[in-house]
């Protein structure tokens, strides 16, 4: 039964996808191509100045596109010229490197402000303060303070991605039973050893949530924060392909995050069915 679901999602879901690329075919044809650019503009607005082509690639051109990535993905040519593949190393080392700095955070402080009522309601109101913050609005703070971009970047992940998992770890670790507390408290185990082998397993599920959603606001920033702040990265690039007017390569960089958000999500996904067992 699971076998024919998943059988019959796989083919709609390659109808629909050739249904989206024929109306993007079909709808590109139509695209006027672009007047050329007055060079003086072109010029104070720091862009290249186009040269009348199509206003938007189809498919076909963006497949070639990605073709041409994948075959040198790791070329360099300069700061203004890297491989696809340079540009995501770059951006997905910021990533997992701030990410995993916040795991180190909010684990141990999600395990205190569940176990403890008073932690809890202490820390309650700076976390609802913290929280809502865009994790963009820390930038300028941080690259006046630490005066990095690179550094700067990292931060804005790590202040982004610490939320998700410290609310989800308290929350995993105030749900599970207490009929199993109950009966560690009668063998007398030891806090430490409750928290490793009754309260972890009980709440990996919903740490393992909070992480993958964690994982998502990261990668989802970082193309933004590599906007603003320049160098090398998948977000300087698609601003780099902007002022170059390449929307050719804007769009394969849009399904390259795509892809690798995907990839991170569903990674995290397996481990979190890993750990997650039936009632």
């Amino acid at each position: 039964m699971l076998a024919s679901l998943n059988a019959r999602a796989a083919v709609l879901s390659l109808v629909l996808l050739a249904t989206f690329l024929l109306a993007w075919h079909v709808g590109v044809q139509g695209s006027k191509p672009v007047q050329q650019m007055d060079p003086e503009y072109a010029r104070l607005m720091g862009i290249a100045a186009t040269q009348g082509k199509s206003a938007m690639p189809g498919p076909v051109e963006v497949g070639a596109q990605i073709w041409g990535h994948l075959t040198n993905p790791f070329y360099d040519k300069g700061p203004n010229d890297k491989g696809l593949g340079i540009q995501l190393a770059y951006s997905l080392g910021r990533v997992l490197l701030g990410y995993f700095l916040a795991v180190l955070v909010a684990l141990p402080v999600g395990f205190l402000i569940g176990m403890s009522p008073l932690m809890s309601r202490a820390l309650d109101p700076f976390i609802q303060v913290m929280k809502p913050i865009s994790p963009l609005a820390w930038m300028p703070l941080a690259l006046y303070t630490i005066k990095d971009s690179s550094i700067s970047a990292i931060f804005v992940i790590f202040i982004c991605s610490v939320w998700p998992m410290l609310i989800n770890t308290a929350f995993g670790v105030a749900a599970t039973r207490k009929e199993w507390l109950n009966v560690a408290r009668t063998l007398e185990v030891s806090p430490l050893r409750k928290a490793f082998t009754i309260i972890l397993p009980a709440a990996a599920p919903t740490i393992l949530t909070g992480m993958r959603i964690s994982i998502g606001i990261a990668w989802l920033v970082i193309v933004a924060a590599e906007m603003l702040v320049g160098g090398t990265g998948i977000g300087y690039f698609v601003w780099n392909e902007w002022n170059n007017l390449s929307i050719t390569n804007v769009i394969t960089a849009i399904f390259v995050i795509g892809v690798m958000g995907m990839i991170l999500d569903q990674t995290l996904a397996a481990i979190a069915r890993s750990v997650t067992y039936p009632e």
